[in-house]
């Protein structure tokens, strides 16, 4: 199915206290996720195995009164979904922005209900492969080097 929902996020008051309350209740491991430098703190919610059923999600400090739990849905092109929003009555009320180098985009909008919901947009794989290549580049010249080494030249 296209367009499935991919990531949710809490927001909280105390996130302390909403992360002892899920990890009681259901069992679910919270870690604090590394962020850039001046980001808010955000923690990773994983509520399932790798290879079983279910989405993982976030936990975070409330940024506004009655924030909402967020559902983000995964879309090929946020711009492209932004259009299709607003053309059928929807509001955007957070634009494009990326999440972290590498990690992608997201963007929040209202739909026709008042519901707040937000879209992921991976980042493109171009962006990606650089650092492959360099972590492979530096891995030959390593190589080169110990060879040079252990022949003396």
């Amino acid at each position: 199915m296209p367009n499935p929902i991919v990531h949710f996020e809490i927001p909280a008051d105390d996130v302390a206290r909403a992360q002892t309350f899920y990890q009681n209740v259901f069992g679910w491991k919270i870690k604090q996720f590394p962020m850039p430098a001046g980001a808010p703190e955000y923690y990773g919610v994983t509520t399932r195995k790798d290879g079983e059923a279910g989405i993982n999600g976030g936990l975070m400090k409330r940024n506004m009164p009655e924030q909402p739990f967020a559902n983000y849905v995964d879309v090929k092109s946020i711009d492209d979904f932004s259009g299709r929003i607003q053309a059928a009555g929807g509001t955007l009320i957070m634009p494009k922005q990326e999440i972290a180098p590498g990690m992608g985009s997201f963007a929040v909008f209202r739909d026709t209900e008042g519901n707040m919901m937000g879209l992921y947009e991976a980042a493109p794989a171009a962006k990606k492969a650089p650092a492959k290549k360099a972590a492979k580049k530096k891995s030959k010249q390593s190589k080169r080097s110990n060879k040079k080494k252990k022949t003396g030249g």
